[in-house]
Parts: structure tokens; sequence; C-alpha cells
């Protein structure tokens, strides 16, 4: 049984308007379609080859709607995932190597997402190498009893035997294995040491008389390593990688023209080489400007334009399109009432005690009715925001029993949306 605090959480992100980290599969709507060809399409056949598609949408679209929908269908289809933001300062695309730092800082394996309440940088990736060392020593991804020596050798030898993985990766590897053994010295400053190599940081001379290693992971051998990653995941029993890149707004305008072709290249190197990387998804969420920006965006760059090509207009995205443009999803009233109803269940879930004093069907549909009257006024993306915060509002109201008028709830809550904006 779900315990109430997962569903206190959802309740108390859509009380802000913010999707929640967890759960959103829980109340989400008008996707359906095309998440289900997404798991017929693109994840069921990840382990044969690469693949790249790309996310359309002005600010407020529902693209962090979309990755937190997508992060829980990956998880449930057995594939790690890790969401990076690209910005202008820490994680650059014209620098691949801040990219796989990010990545490494960012993964999640499906065990560690479903089991884990608290989320800590770097320590996903300490649950993936652990998990993978019990794969492969007794067949399951936590630890029960003590580690044999020969099944510690198991799991190295089948590790070392993979050519598929980088052998600089596969010696760090096994080196943080070496600290989960019971008699490992200094275990917890080597895994930190381990992590802060798989980030990129620190110098070849730090690492290669205590790891024997020959390098370090840098802009030039990035993308190679992030292979050797997929690969080890899948050599730890998951289906793959799926990696959700959110583009941080002005990103492609702030940067130097010079990084900005360096960009362009490297998502270039990854959408021709994609289909070789068995094993991974790549989501790349941006504006539309991204592709119709004569200055900033790739029509600026011929070959990438060729290959991406435009947002599709006139229909909702599918599975098989490049380009999944959320910006042409509308949604009717009926799909707002089905998501109250989604939303009153889980305050329902969340406090027990309320059930009985939460508005009927009626009384709900009356009040999405008068929501949706406010549509034409304002953008759907604004509107999605003001809607889920309302309802949330309405539902508290008839819990405390002091009933206020749509009106009245929906002025304070623009009120206090337009003073966030300031």
């Amino acid at each position: 049984m779900v315990e109430s605090s997962y569903y206190k959480k959802i309740i108390e992100s859509l009380r802000k308007g913010v999707p929640p980290k967890r759960g959103v599969q829980e109340y989400s709507v008008g996707h359906d379609k095309l998440i289900d060809g997404i798991k017929k399409y693109l994840l069921d056949c990840i382990s044969d080859t690469g693949i790249i598609r790309f996310v359309c949408g002005s600010w407020g679209s529902g693209k962090t709607h979309l990755f937190r929908l997508l992060t829980e269908v990956g998880c449930k289809e057995n594939i790690a995932i890790s969401t990076v933001e690209l910005n202008a300062t820490n994680t650059l695309l014209n620098k691949f190597n801040t990219i796989f730092a990010e990545i490494i800082r960012q993964i999640k394996s499906p065990h560690y997402y479903q089991n884990t309440e608290i989320e800590e940088e770097l320590i996903s990736f300490n649950s993936i190498l652990q998990e993978s060392y019990y794969y492969h020593c007794c067949g399951v991804r936590n630890k029960l009893d003590s580690i044999t020596p020969q099944e510690h050798d198991k799991a190295v030898n089948n590790l070392m035997a993979d050519r598929q993985i980088d052998i600089d990766f596969k010696k760090m590897v096994v080196s943080y294995w070496n600290t989960l053994r019971e008699d490992a010295p200094d275990c917890i400053q080597k895994q930190d040491e381990i992590i802060q190599w798989f980030c990129g940081e620190g110098t070849i001379g730090q690492y290669r008389k205590k790891y024997g290693i020959s390098k370090i992971i840098t802009k030039e051998n990035s993308k190679l390593m992030l292979q050797s990653l997929v690969n080890f995941l899948k050599f730890s029993g998951y289906k793959g990688l799926m990696i959700l890149f959110d583009e941080a707004e002005q990103y492609y305008s702030i940067i130097r023209k010079s990084d900005l072709q360096q960009a362009h290249n490297n998502l270039l190197a990854l959408i021709n080489n994609i289909e070789s990387l068995s094993g991974l998804i790549l989501i790349y969420a941006t504006t539309p400007d991204f592709f119709i920006d004569e200055k900033y965006g790739i029509q600026r760059y011929g070959a990438l334009a060729g290959r991406i090509g435009k947002p599709e207009e006139n229909r909702p995205p599918r599975a098989m399109d490049i380009i999944w443009n959320l910006d042409v999803v509308k949604f009717e009233k009926e799909q707002y009432f089905e998501v109250s109803k989604k939303i009153r269940d889980i305050y329902g879930r969340a406090y027990p005690d309320t059930a009985d004093k939460l508005p009927d069907d009626a009384e709900l549909m009356e009040r999405v009715e008068e929501l949706y009257g406010k549509n034409h006024s304002m953008s759907q993306m604004r509107f999605w925001r003001l809607f889920v915060i309302a309802i949330i509002n309405i539902l508290i109201d008839h819990v405390e029993g002091t009933l206020r008028t749509t009106d009245e709830i929906t002025n304070e809550i623009i009120r206090k949306l337009k003073e966030d904006d300031l």
C-alpha cells in the first residue's frame, strides 16, 4: 500500500502549480496516445538501437510535466534515467564532458527511483554501482548477506570480459566494488574519489598510480565514455539509459558564436551516431526558437536543420515524430474535469479523514465549468497552473467548511502569480 506521504507530496507540489517530482501519472491526461506510442515504438526497441527525439514547447507548455511522466514510464520499463539542464555556465553542449558529469550526477536507476525518498547529488550513481555489484554477485539489487570471495571474483571477471566497456571505466568500477567488501579500509573516501573520476574532476596524476588507469574523462573522450556508461547499465541488467535534456531559457542566445557552433556540431554528431548507441534514448526539450531562429537556432546550420526539421503544427505529437510539438496539444473541458477528479482522489488518499467532506462530481463539474470559462483570457499553459492551484483551493475550502466563489479563488491566485513574476 502506498503511504499517504506520497500523495501529500503530490498535493503540496500542485498547490504551488508545479509538477511533482514523483506521481505525475496519478493525475496526467492528454498524453496517453503519445506515451503508449513511446512504450511501443521507442522503449521496447532501445536494446537494439539508439533513439533521439526533440520536444518543442513554449515556456510553460508542459515540458517539465512530460519529463516527469517519461521518468516514471522509463523506470517502469527498467530504464535508468538522467535529467540534465543545459545552461550557459555549468552544462554546455559544446563541452560534452560537462554534460557527461551532470549525467553521472543526476542518473537514477529504476530501483533507486522507486525505493528512495531523499535524492542527493551523486548518491544515485553510487547506488547504480552498488546495485550492479550485488546483481552480479548474487542476482539481487540489495545486499542480503556477506559477499564471498568467489562471488566477488565472478562479478569482476564478468565485467572485465565485457569488451563493450572502456578499460579504464571498468577499472574504476572494480575499484569501487572493492570498497564494498567488508574489510575495505577508507571505503567512503575512496568511493568519493572514484565518483569524482566519473565526473571528470581532478588530474590523471591523482588516479594513475592509485587505480592503474591511463586517462581521465575529457571533452575529447566523453562521448565514448557515454557509450561505455550505457553498455555498463545494460551489463548491469537494465534495458538502457534515457537522458532528458532540458534547455535553460535563452541558452543559445547567451553563449558565444564559436561555442554555439561547437554545440551544434556535438548535437549533429549525436544525431549521426545515435543508431549505433544501442540502449540510449535522448530526449531534447527546447523552445520553438531553437527550430526557427535564424541567428541562434539550427537554421543557421543547414546540416543540423536538415536532420531535425521543423515542428508539426497541424496535429498532436506522435512517438515516431522526430519533434514532439507540445504547443499544438489542446485540452477540452472534459479533460480538465478528469484531472479535477484525479486530484480530488489524490487528496482523499493523502488525507483519508477528509474523504467525506470533498465535493462530489456534480459540484466539481460546476467549478470546472466556471474555471474553464476563464481559459480564453490567458494562454493554455498559464491556465493549467491556475487550474490545478484553484482545484486544490476548492478542495481545501470544502474540508475547512469556508467556501469561496470561483472568482474569489482565481483572483487571489492571479494576484499571487503576478507577485511571483515580479
